[in-house]
């Protein structure tokens, strides 16, 4: 083997070896993203459960207001009452099923 040939097999497992290492160091960046949107993903999951629990508290407040008005829109009171009683009868009618 000739000089030069020993020179391009060394250049050629230095390519090689740093080729590997960015290999690595990809591979490891990308579990790290993953873990990452893995927390992210959780945290909205969170998120978004709190936002419903929080929607559904402003519902129910904006019924006892709707409610407790004196002499307001007694049909609208009605309206909401119903449409309650509905949703109450569909969920038993849901367990039921279970």
């Amino acid at each position: 083997m000739t000089d030069e040939e020993k020179k391009q097999l060394s250049d050629f497992e230095t390519s090689l070896r740093h080729l590997i290492y960015l290999h690595d160091k990809l591979r490891r960046d990308h579990a790290e993203l993953q873990r990452l949107l893995q927390e992210k993903e959780e945290a909205l999951g969170k998120l978004r459960t709190d936002y419903d629990t929080l929607n559904q508290s402003y519902v129910n407040l904006k019924s006892a207001m709707t409610m407790s008005l004196d002499g307001g829109d007694v049909r609208q009171t009605k309206q909401r009452l119903s449409k309650i009683v509905r949703e109450v009868d569909k969920c038993i009618a849901m367990l039921n099923q279970s």
